[in-house]
């Protein structure tokens, strides 16, 4: 006897929708999870950090536009700002998402699973069989870089920088990464003395002039940021402080110490040495999800370390739990690039946004990716604050944007904008590389004046009118 049809380990928003596709489907399903529904996104993560970032970006804007910034004549309330960060996690309650399940007609089992052999699992001394698939979709987890003392030091990870109940007077932010800039820039507006470090500049694996933008404005809201160095010891004192010795000989002394450096698989406590696989490393997966070497074990989201976003766990949900649902019923399953299966964005179009001041917005390949994987790139870059539509959004607005063309195609394969407000902008130059759309057809997508998405315009034009 089979109790479910799918089960799913792990209720966050992607464990949510894998079970959502498939009941959809017709498919019975349970999902097992054994902290609160809804998962790292909606309690420590994404929700949390932009809550805590978003009443510092509207200041600054209204600051930025002269005639509003003489209304603003105080600082932020971080007792508020706090407040309402606290009202988009339900106070760390998950009532609702659990609400939400039933509705769906999703089955919650409370506790922690183990995989015990194929389409078996164990929670907490109970077990259960699927009889389709079981889906290990359990996120990934931050982890300590291992410098000396720090673990002892009891750091802030990004779960407790977001989820801090009061306003550190001094923060030491080690890593440069997405989180790292973020959690700078949200604590540095609610009044942390705030420090970063990091070895290699802000947000590699972006194009160049994002990391040093947000570098210029985060120095300009008053963080030291320290390019090029590195922590060779954390120590915390008896009264609580933190002193942080660099590898130039230098130390920075606060109150708390953040590490957001890097994340790991949430694997190593799931039985998957039972079915052969080795616990704590990423799974390898197909494009519809499946794990390789299986026919019933599918692995979603962070967990298979293709793109660490929600956003990009979703989609990768939608096309597994409905081809979970048409593997099991002997339906079609369409597999092809772009089909209805298949996870094909992940390769090439992935859309992110860093919430920092300026935002950071991208999609596809940076250039220097791009000329990696041998592509006959060319690139054109334009300024932001020329755009009519921009200056009318900031006075002195400062940012830029960037377009990546295949040469040989004539399609657009990676688009960078930083500055205000970009990240609506995104979705355009999604559906754009997304879509395969022609050079030659986006002069006749009209962008709308005087709005930012003129940049389209300007972008093309320094591209060059096709002969």
């Amino acid at each position: 006897m089979t109790d479910y049809d799918l089960i799913v380990i792990g209720a966050g928003a992607v464990g949510e929708n894998v079970a959502d596709y498939a009941v959809k489907r017709g498919l019975s399903v349970a999902i097992v999870e054994a902290e609160l529904v809804g998962g790292e996104c909606s309690y420590w993560a994404c929700m949390p950090s932009k809550a805590l970032l978003r009443s510092g970006h509207a200041v600054a804007a209204a600051k930025r536009v002269d005639g509003a910034k003489q209304a603003v004549t105080g600082d932020l309330d971080a007792a508020r700002v706090l407040a309402r960060r606290n009202s988009f996690t339900s106070d760390w309650k998950d009532d609702g998402q659990v609400s939400w399940l039933e509705s769906a007609g999703i089955d919650l089992i409370r506790g922690h699973a183990r995989i015990t052999g194929a389409k078996t699992l164990d929670v907490d001394g109970r077990t259960y069989t699927a009889a389709a698939a079981i889906a290990v979709v359990t996120g990934s987890l931050h982890t300590l870089p291992d410098i000396p003392g720090l673990a002892d030091a009891k750091p802030w990870g990004t779960r407790e920088a977001t989820s801090a109940k009061t306003v550190p007077e001094s923060l030491l932010v080690i890593g440069g990464g997405v989180s790292g800039s973020e959690l700078a820039t949200a604590w540095a507006s609610l009044g942390a003395k705030v420090t970063l470090v990091a070895r290699n500049g802000l947000l590699g694996g972006m194009e160049p002039f994002a990391g040093e933008l947000v570098a210029d404005s985060l120095r300009e809201l008053g963080v030291d940021v320290r390019t090029g160095v590195s922590p060779t010891r954390v120590d915390r004192d008896e009264h609580g402080l933190v002193t942080t010795t660099l590898d130039d000989g230098t130390t920075v002394v606060t109150s708390e110490v953040l590490a957001a450096t890097g994340r790991a698989a949430h694997t190593k406590d799931l039985g998957l040495e039972s079915v052969g696989l080795t616990p704590g490393d990423w799974l390898q997966v197909d494009d519809t999800m499946l794990v390789q070497g299986t026919d019933w074990l599918y692995a979603v989201g962070d967990v298979n370390h293709r793109a660490l976003l929600t956003h990009q766990g979703k989609y990768q949900a939608r096309a597994a739990g409905e081809a979970i649902a048409a593997r099991h019923q002997g339906t079609p399953l369409h597999t092809e690039p772009w089909g209805a299966h298949v996870a094909t964005a992940d390769h090439a179009a992935v859309p992110q946004v860093t919430f920092t001041d300026p935002e950071v917005a991208s999609v596809g390949l940076i250039e220097s990716k791009a000329r990696e994987q041998g592509r006959n790139v060319r690139a054109v870059e334009y300024e932001l604050g020329n755009v009519a539509g921009a200056a009318l959004q900031a006075d002195g607005y400062a940012g830029r944007a960037k377009m990546v063309v295949d040469e040989d195609r004539g399609v657009v394969v990676g688009v960078t904008f930083v500055g205000q407000d970009v990240a609506e902008m995104l979705h355009a130059a999604t559906i754009a590389v997304v879509g395969e759309v022609p050079i030659d057809r986006l002069w006749h997508a009209v962008p709308a004046y005087p709005t930012m998405n003129e940049v389209w315009l300007r972008l093309l034009e320094t591209y060059g009118r096709p002969e």
